[in-house]
């Protein structure tokens, strides 16, 4: 299995240029988790087999305001968020029932992280080797069962300098409170020292807390993980 970085940056202004495109990671089999508002235009290059959508935050999905050149899959909620989108091929993803594109198999975990754009992350297995792919994040509901045998976790690093609950207004944006690595990460941030030490505390948090799920590798790659690239 292969994963490239294709983007990472959430809803922030563009800071680096190794950090500047929205969310989106092309999985073995030109599968895209996710395509955000900076790749609206940039579809056809990608030549994309399928897209899988986390939610419907522009960040994660506004690339396809004006539709897809492949089918698109995601759960009924975040149908309902992407309802003006002209995207032709819809299809709905059930959580905890995978599906496979391009030989990869897609499972979709619900979790905490938006009232308006309620969110999943991916367990996404190719053969004997799994990863989590949870971009967006404050709790992971079944974390038993999604991070059980996994080879690598890839989370959302958007609170390892600051706490990711948020209020706008009276309501807050998120519930909780995580600590988990890595996928929005600004590039200027892993220069900081108190930064690295935190994430470093962090993938040990998570290894403590998933000690009884059999978690192979956090934040690092084992012999039997994905082949992962990045591209500027």
């Amino acid at each position: 299995m292969k994963l490239t970085f294709l983007g990472t940056r959430g809803e922030i202004d563009v800071r680096t240029t190794l950090h500047r495109m929205h969310s989106c990671l092309m999985v073995t089999g030109r599968i895209l988790i996710d395509c955000g508002a900076d790749w609206l235009g940039k579809l056809e290059a990608l030549k994309p087999q399928a897209i899988v959508l986390t939610h419907a935050h522009p960040d994660h999905a506004g690339g396809l305001e004006c539709g897809s050149p492949c089918a698109v899959y995601a759960t009924a909620q975040t149908w309902n968020g992407l309802k003006r989108y002209p995207i032709r091929e819809r299809q709905i993803i059930e959580p905890r029932h995978p599906v496979f594109l391009g030989g990869v198999e897609f499972e979709a975990f619900p979790v905490a992280h938006s009232l308006i754009a309620p969110a999943v992350g991916y367990r996404v297995s190719k053969g004997n080797v799994s990863v989590f792919y949870v971009p967006d994040l404050v709790y992971i509901h079944e974390r038993h069962q999604a991070l059980s045998g996994v080879a690598l976790y890839i989370g959302d690093g958007a609170s390892i300098m600051r706490p990711l609950v948020r209020c706008r207004g009276a309501r807050s944006a998120g519930v909780g409170c995580a600590r988990w690595p890595e996928a929005h990460v600004p590039h200027s941030m892993m220069a900081n020292n108190v930064a690295q030490q935190r994430l470093a505390n962090y993938a040990a948090w998570i290894l403590a807390k998933s000690a009884s799920t059999s978690v192979t590798g956090i934040a690092s790659i084992s012999q039997t993980a994905p082949t992962i690239s990045r591209r500027s």
